[in-house]
């Protein structure tokens, strides 16, 4: 009877939630193996070392961050401002090893310190900047307001994570609402 292998997803999402939890420092293949209670040799059977599994792991983030993405925003059809009410109901959803905010910030700290990773970073903030450009215009003719609700709309993603502020009589989820109504309308 054959043993089954860990697959190699699961050992990306492991070093995705040790990047979450402590950074790129936290990545270190004996601790992996540990987490998925498994030996290490199973991680030589899919990377080379460390620095491939790291490589995978901003491959997958790029991949279910931007291009998954947009996917499943285009999958469900209707006009841009459906779209851009979709890609925000996604991003607010987001779950998961590869697309939680904590794997985000997680990844934008790392970029701080390492170029090769800011220049990675820089690309997935591009591209989801220019779809959402591409749905602004659709509906906004002046390109600096489309620069504006993209910057907001984008802002809103990462940054409302670490404001702590309390919103009167409404509940965070009511103010950011009113927020993507008042982008998208």
């Amino acid at each position: 009877m054959a043993i089954a292998r860990t697959p190699r997803g699961t050992w990306i999402e492991e070093g995705l939630r040790a990047l979450s939890a402590g950074g790129p420092e936290a990545v270190r293949i004996e601790p992996l193996a540990q987490a998925l209670r498994v030996s290490k040799g199973g991680f030589y059977g899919y990377f080379r070392n460390r620095a491939a599994l790291l490589d995978e792991m901003l491959d997958t983030w790029e991949r279910g961050v931007a291009e998954e993405v947009i996917q499943r925003v285009e999958a469900g059809g209707g006009d841009a401002r459906a779209r851009l009410t979709r890609l925000f109901t996604i991003a607010g959803a987001a779950e998961g090893p590869v697309t939680a905010t904590a794997t985000e910030l997680a990844i934008r700290d790392w970029a701080r310190r390492d170029e090769a990773v800011a220049e990675r970073l820089r690309r997935v903030d591009n591209r989801r900047m220019d779809y959402m450009r591409a749905l602004f215009r659709s509906f906004c003719p002046d390109e600096d307001e489309v620069e504006v609700r993209c910057l907001l709309a984008f802002s809103l993603r990462i940054g409302s994570h670490f404001v702590a502020a309390d919103h009167g009589t409404r509940s965070r989820e009511e103010v950011l609402e009113l927020t993507r109504r008042r982008l998208v309308g």
